[in-house]
């Protein structure tokens, strides 16, 4: 207990994205589990789903020896586990899941969700089933796991990331009511949904019904699990004050605390060895360039990309491209930029002809085909970035000072072209951009500035907003981070600004860069989970008061 406040002996925390990276959830758990883990030291558990059957996890390591007795009465009681430790900072201890053969009980789950909390799975499609068993299978390993190795002396927390795990928090709510629970919701789902159908999501929230607009969006299910599942756990929180705003009026209940996304920059390369990989990275990037322009451009140019999950609007991606696009006119442009959307599509193969002029050291004068493009897409003529480069007629023309190139792979390090990972690649640029409309918090730029790159984003990102909390006004280039206005109706103004922006950056003296890179590295080290972990002993001590005062 530290200064009056009750902390847990055990953490369990479930998410879809545990030892599964699908998008910014995991990278909020694998950088907050170290911090944890140093303080609870293994009694910290992650549960996630065993969608790899006999393929290994890339990000999981088995371990037969760990909680083995436990294990073998889990194991007779139906569950099928497999125990190890999540490849990341603190190797915490991770349980993957197989939840297929809850599906047999599905409808008996889903009447006891709606006799107990009115939770409506009728209108279930998609990912709700899957998600459902899986959180369910969860929870039931929890269950198991508090009934053989713990008892009421210890104080324990369930954790549940996002709609998907709601099923598991109301299930431990019922039937371990010993245990706090504690449900972050990262997004809601309408509010994603009505952002992501190209309605007004932020003028209009007031009077939007999340009730009626789940019925509208056809996403009630979701929605169902979700409002429920904040209105009955000990501590209902989210990861900024956007979403926190979001949820009041589309969940009707607010918040009971703000858990913003911090980072672990212990990855983050030092000294001699940052120059060095920030050098290979701006090299393989001019070479890709090159070979697909039949360009030479050089280290003085000006390299920017955006980057997350393609979600054309919601992410920025419309309104960056149309920045490039009117950059292309700039008068105070002073260096050619290389701009690059590193947004994984529907991916083919890589392109052989870019790899074979890659591979054969030469340079060339021509552009090949579609040079606007790395690797072949399955519906090349259907894809909006591709799409809104062809209605701009933006071509990658020779004379052009910005040209622009879409990446449209995860960045692994095998994508068969660059062949670098994203966290290699993103310290190779001069400016990071992420215009969003819909971002509960945003943590692409707050990676940019970790690895010492100036980043342009707006005010509907939490990261944006708490940026501008920390400077007291909106925060300038000069700052490390560009934060820009934006609203429903003000897409032409952004596009402006980005512009703006991108020009006089490359109107910096060295010495003005130099600063601007080192207030970036200063802004993004007030973000480390040692300075927002206080937050999560919040929402631990709200959810074990309520357990406590239940027992």
């Amino acid at each position: 207990m530290t200064n009056g406040m009750l902390s847990p002996n055990y953490i369990f925390e479930s998410s879809w994205e545990v030892c599964n990276k699908v998008g910014g959830i995991y990278t909020v758990l694998s950088s907050r589990a170290k911090t944890l883990q140093d303080k609870i030291h293994d009694h910290l558990i992650f549960i996630g789903p065993d969608c790899w059957g006999e393929k290994k996890s890339p990000y999981f390591k088995e371990d037969q020896s760990l909680l083995s007795a436990w294990k073998t009465k889990a194991t007779d009681e139906g569950l099928n586990l497999k125990i190890g430790r999540w490849d990341i900072p603190g190797e915490p201890i991770a349980i993957l899941v197989d939840f297929h053969p809850f599906f047999e009980e599905k409808d008996k789950i889903y009447t006891w969700l709606w006799e107990n909390y009115q939770v409506d799975s009728l209108h279930a499609y998609g990912d709700y089933d899957e998600a459902s068993m899986f959180s369910y299978a969860a929870a039931k390993v929890v269950e198991s796991f508090y009934k053989h190795n713990l008892d009421k002396t210890q104080k324990v927390v369930y954790h549940a990331n996002e709609w998907m795990c709601g099923l598991g928090a109301l299930y431990i709510n019922k039937v371990l009511p010993e245990i706090g629970t504690i449900f972050t919701t990262h997004a809601t789902s309408i509010g994603r949904s009505i952002a992501g159908n190209n309605k007004p999501l932020y003028d209009y929230l007031f009077a939007y019904n999340g009730d009626q607009m789940s019925w509208e969006l056809n996403m009630q299910s979701k929605h169902s699990i979700e409002k429920q599942t904040a209105l009955h756990v000990d501590c209902f929180t989210t990861v900024s004050d956007i979403t926190a705003n979001e949820c009041k009026e589309l969940l009707d209940k607010s918040v009971d605390f703000v858990l913003p996304n911090g980072f672990d920059n212990s990855f983050v390369p030092k000294g001699a060895v940052f120059t060095k990989r920030r050098k290979i990275a701006r090299m393989r990037l001019l070479e890709v360039a090159n070979a697909l322009l039949g360009t030479d451009l050089d280290d003085n140019t000006l390299i920017v990309s955006t980057s997350g999950r393609y979600e054309f609007r919601n992410k920025g991606v419309d309104v960056y491209i149309e920045a490039m696009n009117r950059l292309l006119r700039d008068k105070d442009l002073k260096k050619n930029v290389l701009a690059f959307i590193e947004v994984p599509g529907w991916v083919g193969e890589p392109r052989q002809d870019l790899v074979d002029r890659l591979n054969s050291g030469k340079k060339y004068d021509t552009p090949l085909d579609v040079p606007e493009i790395t690797h072949w897409l399955h519906n090349m003529s259907h894809d909006n970035v591709l799409g809104m480069l062809k209605y701009l007629d933006m071509h990658n023309r020779k004379d052009d000072k910005v040209k622009l190139i879409f990446l449209p792979c995860y960045l692994t390090g095998n994508d068969g072209v660059l062949n670098l990972s994203y966290y290699d690649l993103v310290l190779g640029n001069d400016l990071c951009i992420y215009p969003s409309y819909y971002e509960p918090w945003g943590y692409t730029p707050l990676e940019a500035i970790a690895f010492k790159v100036p980043c342009i984003t707006t005010d509907l990102a939490g990261f944006g907003l708490w940026a501008n909390t920390v400077k007291g006004g909106y925060s300038e280039i000069e700052d490390g981070v560009k934060v820009i206005h934006r609203t429903d109706y003000n897409y032409s103004e952004v596009a402006d600004a980005i512009k703006d922006t991108v020009a006089q950056y490359s109107n910096f003296s060295a010495d003005e860069v130099k600063k601007c890179r080192q207030n970036a590295d200063k802004l993004s080290k007030k973000a480390l989970w040692k300075e927002f972990i206080k937050y999560y002993e919040q929402a631990y001590d709200m959810a074990l008061r309520k357990a406590e005062a239940r027992k």
